[in-house]
């Protein structure tokens, strides 16, 4: 029977419209968090890249979820592993941040701004499943890591002030 439009557009999630908004707008405000500090930096990867990211971690966990929800896996003709879920998007996020890393005459720069980025993705995908208290928890400590422990390594002279 063929599918008709207004099927094609429902709106049934596993997850209510109202708990979707509230993690795809609390995903990009705790990414936009971490990329906030790095655009105060002027690093390549700034708020906008790191909102983009979790918004897209948000996007694969929901996927994941409605997939696992909705799929019959006892014919056996699909089997789920959510853990792929973090293998995909790890890897993604991986050869991005593989591209903000430049090693030049000996200096290796981008590191901070990659692992910034990995971060994003772990936040979204914690939002995205529903694990705020780990999001919260994990945006607070990148700040505290990427602000604080700056001013840290400055004012023990172990840092360049414009350094990554």
């Amino acid at each position: 029977m063929p599918q008709s439009i207004a099927d094609e557009f429902d709106m049934s999630l596993v997850v209510p419209v109202e708990i979707l908004l509230l993690r795809v707008v609390g995903a990009a405000m705790l990414c936009g968090l971490i990329g906030l500090e790095r655009e105060f930096q002027r690093n390549t990867a700034g708020m906008r890249t790191n909102m983009l990211i979790g918004l897209a971690a948000v996007v694969f966990s929901v996927v994941t979820l409605h997939l696992m929800e909705t799929i019959d896996t006892t014919s056996g003709a699909a089997q789920m592993d959510p853990i792929r879920l973090v293998e995909a998007v790890t890897a993604g996020i991986a050869f991005l941040a593989a591209g903000v890393v430049v090693y030049t005459k000996g200096d290796v720069k981008g590191l901070t701004t990659g692992a910034s980025m990995w971060l994003s993705a772990a936040i979204g995908l914690s939002v995205g499943l529903g694990v705020w208290l780990l999001a919260i928890v994990a945006t607070v400590t990148g700040i505290i890591v990427l602000w604080l422990l700056r001013k840290v390594e400055v004012a023990a002279g172990i840092k360049d002030k414009n350094a990554e």
